[in-house]
């Protein structure tokens, strides 16, 4: 992270309530279901018949023999990122972090409201213990299950190539090559003991092991099903694909959910602590619908949810320039703060501008492209700060039709699904420059500023002086004089 030397910014009388002029106003919300999957702590053609296995009882006796996924080559298992490698007969290695990542530092890597405490999923430029890395290679564990009254209807290949090699791939181009994301399936359906409706599950049930249904069950007879040929302790996260056809459709109420941050109270067999699960339900809308899987991998490697989830009638703060917000419709990529947060970025890509009274000018590089400074951070107060970075359309991000800067607000005292990231419209008034799909917001898909635009907030200036090739901006800071 490259800072702006000099004295803090004073935070006396920046620590209010931010008042933010052109920032998206909370509305009320009308009835409506949210169509997003949560995130949750971690305390709280006909298939082939040889594909699919039945669940155990909650007492098996069988003794556990034979190979395990992640130790020895089996047939029903194989690891898939970009391309797939080839088997492996050793349990597969935790590779450290890329040399190229920098986790946050400095005085823009701004703390949780908690310091020193697990607070779960939040934009604190820190993620607590417990939860996933985000660089290196990062293994994930994929099974599939259905229940015997709603059984799948399509082989478990198909089901997990709605999700792979996209989610690798995405991964892969949004990180700069920074996380290598692996993921080995269990190639059959297993077949839950009990119909569907018996484990109560719905939008905002806990993985409770006091209890006998909810998502502890489930996952309980998962870990019986497959714990004689799965080593647990080869992998940094689990997802469970269910049948499709099982729970409300999507587009009706969305079920994904995550759970996250530390141990589950389930241990495996090897004697691992079952932690950092996301379960996959129905289908997403769109062209891009394998990008839930994203949004609740993102819970496991700290990320909030940025939407609104108390329910009015606008709950996009964010709308489609990150999928911890919209994760429907056509890709986008991440926040340039999400990318830092995540390890993504190298320090010498962050600009940190803190002093009082100073006038600075930074070229941004935009999101798309490698390379180059990716954000610059403004803090006004020990848990929030403004962030500055260029975004143009890209692999990624094809509804940025409008190439510029891109401003908004990061607030780490803010808990997730309460807005922690509001973006900063240059065209309120607008009704967008993205309107040919119904899951973009589309007014928001021209909130980037273009040079002779200028962004005021709580004595910051930010003008958009020209821009360069390949999109690159050159943008002025000033900051107010110290109070």
């Amino acid at each position: 992270m490259r800072q702006i030397p000099s004295a803090l910014l004073a935070t006396t009388a920046l620590a209010a309530t931010l008042a933010v002029p052109a920032l998206i106003p909370a509305a009320p919300r009308s009835a409506g279901t949210a169509r997003h999957g949560d995130s949750r702590p971690a305390t709280s053609p006909p298939p082939d018949a040889g594909e699919r296995t039945e669940a155990p009882g909650a007492r098996p006796t069988e003794t556990k023999t034979g190979s395990k996924t992640g130790s020895k080559t089996g047939t029903t298992a194989h690891e898939t990122a970009s391309a797939p490698p080839p088997h492996s007969r050793t349990a597969p290695k935790r590779s450290p972090r890329a040399p190229s990542a920098a986790l946050p530092s400095g005085p823009c890597a701004l703390p949780g409201a908690f310091p020193g405490t697990i607070t779960g999923v939040s934009e604190a430029a820190t993620t607590p213990r417990g939860f996933t890395r985000a660089t290196g290679r990062v293994r994930a564990l994929t099974v599939l299950v259905d229940f015997p009254d709603v059984r799948a209807g399509i082989s478990p290949r198909t089901r997990y190539g709605e999700f792979f090699p996209a989610v690798p791939r995405f991964f892969r181009q949004s990180s700069y090559g920074r996380l290598d994301y692996r993921s080995t399936p269990v190639l059959k359906w297993i077949r839950m003991s009990r119909p569907l409706a018996s484990y109560d599950i719905g939008r905002g049930t806990s993985f409770n092991p006091a209890s006998k249904n909810g998502y502890y069950a489930v996952a309980k007879e998962i870990v019986s099903a497959v714990d004689r040929e799965v080593d647990f302790r080869a992998y940094d996260l689990v997802n469970v694909l269910v049948t499709p056809n099982a729970g409300p459709p999507a587009t009706k109420n969305v079920w994904s959910v995550t759970f996250s941050g530390g141990p589950l109270g389930l241990r495996t067999g090897d004697g691992t602590q079952l932690r950092n699960v996301s379960f996959i339900w129905s289908r997403q809308t769109g062209p891009s619908a394998y990008r839930v899987l994203n949004h609740e991998n993102a819970h496991s490697f700290g990320l909030p949810d940025l939407y609104f989830t108390d329910g009015r009638a606008d709950p996009h703060p964010v709308g489609h320039w990150d999928p911890m917000d919209v994760d429907w419709g056509p890709e986008n990529d991440f926040l340039g703060w999400h990318k830092w947060k995540l390890g993504w970025l190298a320090p010498d890509q962050v600009d940190c501008v803190r002093s009082p009274g100073s006038v600075t000018t930074h070229r941004l590089t935009p999101a798309a492209a490698p390379g180059g400074t990716k954000i610059a951070v403004i803090p006004v107060s020990r848990y929030r700060a403004y962030v500055v970075e260029a975004r143009r359309t890209g692999p990624l991000d094809p509804t940025a039709c409008r190439p510029g800067v891109l401003v908004y607000r990061v607030s780490t005292d803010t808990p997730s699904g309460r807005g922690p990231v509001r973006v900063a419209d240059a065209t309120p008034k607008s009704a967008g420059c993205y309107r040919k799909d119904p899951n973009v917001r589309a007014g928001l898909t021209d909130a980037t500023y273009r040079p002779g635009q200028t962004f005021r907030a709580e004595g910051i200036t930010l003008s958009v002086l020209d821009t360069g090739p390949s999109d690159t901006f050159r943008v002025r800071i000033t900051t107010p004089e110290r109070p």
